[in-house]
């Protein structure tokens, strides 16, 4: 082989060497950024790419699988000054590369910052009873704060998680002692509601017995006034007649409730009431004749 063939080849080579150089495999989990002259060109998305040998280079290589930062142990003071202490996680990934490069230098270190500069802020506009009750708003207040700050970054929060929730040894038997106080009024309201109660419908059943006895005696009332004004009728109608029967009935009612009473043994009626009960089934029969 002469010179000049080797040289050829050598050049052959290396032009194929060139070319090859030009052509990226991009891993599913990852993208890569390109520069030109040492400035940003764009990103290569995960597959087959092809950049221009020599005059482009791959400057990064980013994994933009999501993200978690943990973090322990971040002091807390609340609305109402109780002192807390909050774990928190945080799941994030990267969805611009170009800034995530160019405008930070570590974005792992950037996201711990700043949740907890975040969580603080957020847990220092709630109270400790609502950091407690409400630990969804707590987690979307941490996540909306989060996700406007890091958006600079190129930086998507996907979610935040407030892990658990510590105070001090003082702190919480003051919270227990404020529980079981609590306790203790809610048993009284209770109490008191039960008791209001029963009052309530013992004065519906004396209200409730109350009106029938007055609609009882309102019947009895109508009955007497019915009976009266029959007799005064019958009285206007046959005059004397009438008089003398009512009289009569009279006298026959109270013989017989006489002859009932468990103390009598015997019954003495004068000549005239005998008369009179005769006379009364005559009157009777006179009365039920003119009607």
């Amino acid at each position: 082989m002469t010179g000049l063939s080797i040289v050829l080849l050598s050049i052959t080579v290396l032009f194929f060497l060139i070319a090859l150089s030009g052509i990226k495999i991009v891993p599913q989990a990852e993208e890569f950024v390109v520069e030109q002259f040492g400035k940003y060109v764009r990103t290569l998305k995960p597959g087959l790419n092809f950049i221009i040998p020599i005059f482009q280079s791959v400057a990064h290589k980013i994994n933009i699988l999501e993200r978690q930062i943990k973090k322990e142990g971040i002091l807390v003071i609340t609305k109402d000054n109780v002192q807390v202490t909050l774990d928190t996680v945080v799941f994030f990934r990267i969805i611009d590369l170009a800034n995530s490069v160019y405008r930070i230098r570590d974005v792992g270190l950037a996201v711990d910052t700043t949740t907890t500069s975040v969580v603080r802020a957020t847990g220092g506009q709630m109270e400790f009873d609502e950091i407690q009750s409400q630990r969804d708003k707590f987690n979307q207040n941490i996540e909306h704060a989060l996700s406007e700050t890091c958006a600079i970054w190129g930086i998507e929060i996907t979610r935040t998680e407030i892990l658990d929730v510590r105070v001090d040894d003082s702190t919480s038997r003051a919270i227990q002692l404020q529980l079981n106080a609590e306790r203790e009024r809610r048993a009284a309201v209770t109490k008191a509601d039960g008791e209001r109660t029963a009052i309530q419908l013992h004065a519906d059943g004396e209200l409730y017995r109350a009106q029938k006895q007055a609609e009882g005696r309102k019947v009895l009332a109508d009955a007497e006034a019915y009976a009266t004004s029959t007799v005064a009728r019958a009285i206007q109608e046959n005059g004397q007649p009438a008089i003398e029967y009512e009289i009569r009935k009279l006298q026959a009612t109270s013989l017989a409730e006489l002859g009932k009473s468990s103390g009598t043994k015997l019954v003495i009626i004068p000549t005239d009431v005998t008369k009179s009960l005769g006379s009364l089934m005559a009157l009777a029969e006179t009365l039920g004749g003119a009607r």
